[in-house]
């Protein structure tokens, strides 16, 4: 989801009631032993069932994905609540992640923990970076950095002096961003390296691409609002993430010159790092509700936020009815 204040929030989130499903419902905290005595971690795994894990980050974002899934039961890992089922034929499980970068770190790597997942989907709401796209269109990047992974300079005579600690990238005054830090390898031989990028499924994104060109883009929300234009979906580019509210022209012009993004949220990077290192192929699907700053106005993302996260999910939804699955 969109970096945004905590007024924006709470606002996205009361745009949409709590969904009813009826399902039986267990709690476990991470590191709970299975049920039964087994001495086993991730008790949900049922078999040789792979799921497909689907992540929003508030409840708007997600509602109507939970209202076309059919729900089996509902188990709550470390205080969010997953909801195990079905969903175009696949089998799932559909979890909000709570906004910003640690919260999707965090639940994402819990339910890789605790269930046998084939592949990770996430289906949100973003600000529009790109200036060739709208509100209300639905990006699908290739791949996902996370723009607020910073040095912060010290103030020379001559201008900033990071020390040697920036990156390859452009700074944002005394903001130098670099790649994460990845510490990987065998036990005995751990080596550490910095990384930007993080790729989506190469699989997964071709089948996006493919069902894109057949879907037609809602341009009036529920409320009766209506965008002057059609929205568009787009396959392949840059998206970037960080924990800060981007509602700034400067700082969105900076983020476009530099990482050529089309969106800016504030999950989507951790959640396909943390995939990326478990090894899960893993997509996003993030509709532009507002334009981070660049807009003639007000932020966009009241009047249109439900219509950008209905969008996304009719998006993830015809993606999941051409997709074949995890193999």
């Amino acid at each position: 989801m969109r970096t945004r204040i905590h007024a924006l929030v709470v606002g996205l989130v009361l745009l949409a009631g709590p969904a009813c499903v009826s399902a039986s419902s267990t709690t476990v905290q991470v590191g709970d032993r299975q049920p039964g005595g087994s001495g086993q971690l991730s008790p949900y795994r049922d078999g040789d069932v792979r799921r497909v894990v689907i992540i929003s980050a508030v409840p708007a974002e997600l509602d109507q994905l939970l209202s076309a899934a059919s729900i089996e039961r509902e188990v709550e890992i470390a205080g969010r609540v997953h909801h195990i089922g079905n969903l175009e034929g696949h089998a799932v499980v559909l979890l909000l992640s709570g906004v910003s970068m640690v919260n999707a770190a965090a639940a994402t790597q819990a339910v890789i923990d605790h269930f046998e997942v084939g592949g990770i989907v996430f289906s949100g709401i973003a600000g529009g970076v790109n200036p060739n796209l709208s509100v209300g269109d639905v990006a699908v990047p290739a791949q996902w950095g996370q723009h607020q992974e910073m040095v912060f300079a010290r103030q020379a005579e001559d201008g900033w002096d990071n020390e040697g600690r920036g990156g390859e990238f452009e700074n944002f005054g005394m903001m130098f961003p670099r790649g994460q830090l990845i510490t990987g390898g065998a036990p005995e031989a751990q080596e550490r390296r910095r990384q930007f990028w993080f790729p989506t499924d190469e699989r997964m994104l071709a089948v996006a691409r493919d069902v894109a060109a057949d879907i037609v883009l809602e341009r009036c929300g529920p409320g009766g609002e209506c965008l002057q234009h059609q929205p568009r979906i787009v396959v392949g580019g840059n998206g970037v993430s960080g924990p800060t509210f981007v509602n700034n022209a400067e700082f969105r012009e900076w983020i476009w010159r530099v990482f050529a993004a089309d969106a800016v949220d504030m999950e989507t990077a951790a959640i396909g790092q943390v995939a990326a290192l478990n090894r899960v192929p893993f997509l996003a699907f993030r509709s532009l509700s507002d334009l981070a700053g660049g807009g003639a106005g007000a932020n966009e993302i009241r009047l249109f936020g439900r219509l950008a996260a209905d969008n996304s999910a009719a998006v993830l939804r015809e993606f999941l009815r051409a997709w074949r699955g995890p193999r």
